[in-house]
């Protein structure tokens, strides 16, 4: 039988001996990653305080593992000494770190939300530009679910390097900020009484909360604003429809009038 000698390869050393080694390796490396996943993966399954911690050691326990079996394939193969191994684990390591920052910074972003729980699935959150309903809490990303009924994945790194606004922070309840405009020669006593009655009569109001109005002048119009609390999550949007809708047919049966559509774009876009 053939052997390759290490005068062959450059002063490596293969042969059928280290080959059928480091293949041994990579199955028992592989072997171990699956078991690890499955251990960690039921006993996230069953510590559900700690589950997303617990996730959060999966992909970090793989790495280990085939870190380790590269650096017992490698050791041999190229006969390290203790401080060339060091180095080169050092060179490494490096490489990788700048190669993966991007994973290493949603891995710590989503061990700091499972610490900390800034938010959970269900919440109603807004991170950088996305805004919505999480559905899932991932080890490198958080899943929205729009109002547009997209699914955004957003990666965990924002939750720990920019604001989240969190709209009910566990609760079953969350509040609703409805705004209707008029013009500045409006009655602004009977107007804001007009969209604090829709409010008061939708069927998604939580009666229980406090439900407040207020008026805001601008130049050219005056903002009402409602807010008011929503007996379930998901009436968020049904919610502010239903006022909205109500409001303006009494506004227009009363007389109450109304600033163009022009105005509210150009104060938009100022």
């Amino acid at each position: 039988m053939a052997v390759v000698t290490a005068d062959a390869v450059g002063g490596l050393r293969i042969d059928a001996g280290t080959l059928v080694g480091a293949l041994a390796i990579v199955v028992v490396a592989y072997l171990l990653a699956r078991a690890a996943r499955v251990v960690l993966s039921a006993l996230a399954d069953r510590a559900t305080d700690r589950g997303p911690v617990i996730r959060l050691a999966i992909p970090m326990t793989k790495f280990l593992i085939y870190g380790a079996a590269i650096y017992s394939i490698l050791g041999p193969l190229f006969r390290l000494s203790q401080a060339q191994a060091l180095a080169f684990s050092g060179v490494l390591g490096a490489a990788l770190g700048f190669g993966l920052k991007d994973l290493f910074a949603n891995l710590l972003g989503g061990l700091v939300i499972a610490l900390e729980t800034p938010y959970q699935v269900g919440d109603r959150i807004e991170v950088g530009d996305h805004y919505g309903e999480v559905v899932d809490v991932g080890v490198r990303a958080t899943r929205l679910r729009t109002p547009e009924d997209d699914l955004v994945a957003v990666p965990n790194y924002l939750a720990i390097t920019g604001p989240v606004a969190n709209a009910n922070a566990g609760d079953s309840e969350m509040l609703v900020v409805t705004e209707l405009f008029v013009t500045p020669d409006a009655d602004i006593a009977r107007a804001s009484a007009v969209v604090e009655e829709a409010v008061l009569t939708s069927r998604h109001l939580a009666t229980d909360r406090p439900v407040t109005v207020l008026v805001e002048a601008e130049p050219r119009y005056r903002t009402i604003r409602a807010k008011a609390y929503v007996n379930d999550l998901s009436a968020e949007f049904a919610f502010g429809s239903d006022v909205t809708r109500r409001a303006l047919r009494a506004f227009e049966a009363e007389g109450i009038p109304t600033p163009s559509p022009q105005i509210l774009d150009e104060a938009e876009r100022r």
